[in-house]
């Protein structure tokens, strides 16, 4: 069973998972496009009034929590349609987790905290076509393509979603 805590994006539970997303993409990314270029996002961004940084916990058979995954949102200019617009950000889980649903569960909780707490209109986001898993997430949660909203050097394919 997992759950969500919010922290700081720079305490240490949330800088050693995102440690490891930074990590996992360094290893994971195609070595043709010039291997990851690590963007650190400014963890002043993901505190309220700007965004949140959740942390996921799952409790195992021991009942012990452990931190499992990591995603913010965080407040980012209006597009060109004016609405209230949140960006998506290192959305990750650790492997033992993938393919079992709690990605969407996790991007879920990100999408109703938008919307409740901070009153979004849309949310955006971009990643590479080398995670195919994501981008299947992210179409299969009703994101579209978009143009590229910012110069992320990893990216390949932006999504946004009207909520």
């Amino acid at each position: 069973m997992v759950s969500f805590r919010e922290e700081p994006a720079d305490a240490p539970s949330a800088l050693s998972l995102l440690t490891q997303y930074f990590d996992d993409r360094a290893q994971s990314f195609p070595v043709k496009r010039g291997g990851y270029t690590t963007t650190a996002s400014n963890p002043a961004n993901f505190v309220r009034p700007n965004g949140v940084f959740l942390v996921v916990e799952d409790v195992g058979l021991d009942d012990e929590p452990a931190d499992v995954g990591c995603g913010g949102i965080r407040r980012i200019g209006s597009g060109a349609n004016g609405l209230v617009r949140f960006e998506v950000k290192h959305l990750w889980l650790k492997p033992f987790l993938r393919g079992r649903g709690f990605g969407r569960v996790l991007l879920g909780e990100l999408e109703r905290r938008a919307v409740e707490h901070f009153g979004a209109e849309e949310l955006v986001l971009d990643t590479n076509d080398s995670l195919e898993a994501a981008g299947a997430l992210y179409r299969n949660s009703h994101y579209v393509d978009i143009e590229p909203y910012n110069d992320n050097p990893n990216a390949t394919n932006w999504f946004g979603k009207i909520l």
